[in-house]
């Protein structure tokens, strides 16, 4: 299954986001705790060097807690801060506070021995599509200043948000990369919303879904739905149809509709706490 998207204005954003690096000091990288790697975009890196940086878990709620622990301790060894948030819920985002005077310790230090006193850390927020950039402003800020929505691409321009006399917020717009060298990339961020649905094979995906987590997630699908795991990804989409009611005119199954199904529990959690991308095989 082969899955790129790269819109015409994530060339601009990149392009802008490299302009606005020169009036940050601190880049917070939100990935999808589901998804670490596979949600982490390269060029950020490349941008970011010389920065100091944050990683936020997001949805770490919807992901399963002992990869969670083990991302964390996979990216504080790579040398980045990093906090798990449920920017949905409000989870964290103490930990983000202390945490961003943590990272920019040093410029604090510099500008109070050149007598700066009360200059905020500026930090510029990133992000793929649909990691929860918005929802994560709108939370730790306590008021509803970024645009927020279900479907990658919302947040388009760019914002500066006050939270306080300590910290000033950059939103950005989300980046994809031109081309997924790895199709697996491609794929998990497909499960997870990043790419929207409607230019994907949502039936084709589903069976990919449903083969990870018959093997890394017995038994979750035989207790949402009732069907047997010992049976073929096409197997158990269809016995998900028919447990469902996701039927055509005339009884015929419809597979596409069981597909959303699926999709629409594992993406809000009904189905359990799953991680996409295991941390142990990347140390």
């Amino acid at each position: 299954m082969n899955v790129q998207w790269y819109p015409g204005h994530m060339t601009r954003a990149k392009r802008q986001m490299q302009e606005d690096l020169k009036l940050i000091d601190l880049i917070i990288e939100l990935v999808d705790a589901r998804v670490p790697l596979s949600s982490r975009n390269p060029d950020i890196d490349r941008l970011g060097q010389n920065k100091a940086r944050l990683i936020l878990l997001n949805k770490a709620d919807l992901a399963d807690e002992r990869q969670n622990e083990a991302w964390k301790e996979y990216f504080t060894k790579k040398g980045f801060h990093v906090v798990k948030v449920d920017s949905r819920n409000g989870g964290g985002m103490k930990a983000v506070q202390a945490m961003i005077q943590e990272a920019c310790r040093e410029k604090i230090e510099r500008d109070r021995r050149r007598g700066i006193k009360n200059r905020p850390v500026r930090a510029m927020v990133a992000g793929i599509p649909n990691v929860g950039k918005s929802t994560f402003i709108n939370t730790f800020a306590g008021k509803a200043c970024a645009k927020t929505g279900n479907k990658p691409g919302v947040t388009r321009g760019k914002q500066w948000i006050r939270l306080n006399k300590n910290v000033e917020l950059l939103d950005t717009p989300g980046i994809l990369w031109p081309k997924f060298e790895d199709q697996k990339v491609g794929e998990r961020l497909a499960c997870i919303g990043s790419i929207k649905d409607d230019l994907l094979n949502m039936e084709e995906l589903s069976l990919l879904l449903i083969e990870y987590l018959k093997s890394r997630y017995p038994g979750v699908l035989a207790k949402r739905y009732g069907v047997s795991e010992e049976n073929s990804p096409l197997a158990v989409l269809e016995e998900t149809a028919k447990a469902r009611g996701c039927l055509k005119r005339g009884e015929e199954l419809d597979y596409e509709k069981a597909a959303g199904v699926i999709f629409d529990d594992f993406r809000s959690g009904k189905i359990g706490r799953i991680t996409l991308e295991w941390a142990e095989k990347e140390k």
